[in-house]
């Protein structure tokens, strides 16, 4: 795999993000479900993972790049573990509406053990670390900025919930809001 495939890559990466992101916030925003702090946890992990193709779109494919998004994995696949177990005894609906008979948190897990294993793959491929790095096409140039508009909704939206204190165990309302 070239440089440039790898970038492309990488681009998907962050469009599949943004993907995460923007569910969250439909169900945010669409069904009045605030994050809670493990959720916001979660995304902020999401966010971190996003940071290793950010790099590797902009200055070359590098495996510290890689390392990055499968430690921000690791920290994401912990956070949404813990609260499976949180709500794994029969008879808890969990927090949060379903999404296909899982929750966010579930799909969650599932989605940080997806982007260990793929980078590991992608990670197999010596050639790309070998290629020098060429101007981005505006494919991913355009995932970088939107993932970078979508980080910087989340952190309004979050101080917007949780003002300048410790979030809520369980929220119902956005606190600078009053609402």
């Amino acid at each position: 795999m070239t440089a440039r495939a790898a970038i492309l890559l990488n681009a998907l990466s962050l469009y599949a993000l943004a993907l995460v992101l923007l569910l969250g916030f439909y169900f945010q925003l669409g069904w009045h479900e605030l994050p809670c702090p493990l959720c916001l946890l979660q995304r902020v992990a999401f966010v971190a993972l996003a940071v290793g193709p950010i790099l590797n779109i902009r200055y070359g494919p590098r495996p510290s790049h890689y390392a990055l998004s499968v430690l921000a994995a690791l920290v994401g696949v912990t956070a949404s573990v813990r609260q499976v177990m949180l709500h794994i005894l029969p008879g808890d609906k969990g927090y949060g509406s379903p999404i296909m008979g899982l929750h966010f948190y579930t799909w969650a897990a599932l989605f940080f053990l997806l982007a260990i294993a793929l980078i590991g793959i992608v990670m197999l491929f010596d050639r790309q670390f070998a290629d020098a790095p060429s101007t981005p096409p505006a494919f991913a140039r355009i995932a970088v900025w939107l993932v970078i508009l979508l980080v910087t909704a989340n952190a309004l939206s979050t101080l917007l919930e949780c003002g300048f204190a410790v979030c809520p165990e369980d929220p119902v309302r956005y606190l600078l809001l009053g609402g």
